[in-house]
C-alpha cells in the first residue's frame, strides 16, 4: 500500500567562513540593533546606554557603545527600524574575518574585547586552531 508520500532528501553544502578561530565554546545573546545601520557577520559591536540597543563600536564614541562587547552573529538589517539578531558574547575569532571600525588598531580592539572572553587570533598566530 502506498500513500503517496515518498521521502526526500536535501543536500546542502557548508562552507565556513573562518570567523571561527579556535575551540572555545561560543556564548551567544539575542539582542536589539539600533535603526540606521547594517551590521555584518564579524561586525564588532558596542551597547549604547542610554537605549540599551547596540551599534557599531567606535573608539571615540561616548554614549557607551566606545566598550567593544560582541560580535554579530549574522548579517542584520537595522537600516531603517530597530531590529533584533544575535551576538557573540564569547569565543575566539579571526581578525581576519572581523569588521571593526579605522579608529580601533587590532591591538587596543584584541585588548578591550578580552575582558569580555572574546579573543582574537591573526592569520599569522600558530594559536588559531
Amino acid at each position: 500500500m502506498s500513500y503517496g508520500i515518498l521521502p526526500a532528501s536535501q543536500q546542502v553544502v557548508f562552507v565556513p567562513d573562518q570567523l571561527i578561530a579556535g575551540n572555545l565554546k561560543l556564548v551567544t545573546s539575542t539582542v536589539t540593533f539600533a535603526a540606521g545601520n547594517t551590521l555584518v557577520r564579524g561586525q564588532v559591536v558596542g551597547q549604547v546606554t542610554a537605549s540599551g540597543n547596540y551599534i557599531p563600536s567606535v573608539a571615540t564614541a561616548t554614549d557607551g557603545s566606545q566598550v567593544p562587547c560582541g560580535i554579530v552573529v549574522d548579517t542584520v538589517d537595522a537600516s531603517a527600524a530597530a531590529a533584533q539578531g544575535a551576538i557573540y558574547e564569547m569565543g575566539e575569532f579571526n581578525s581576519n574575518y572581523m569588521a571593526f571600525d579605522a579608529s580601533w588598531t587590532l591591538a587596543t580592539l584584541t585588548k578591550a574585547l578580552r575582558q569580555f572572553s572574546i579573543f582574537v587570533k591573526t592569520g599569522l598566530s600558530n594559536a588559531i586552531v
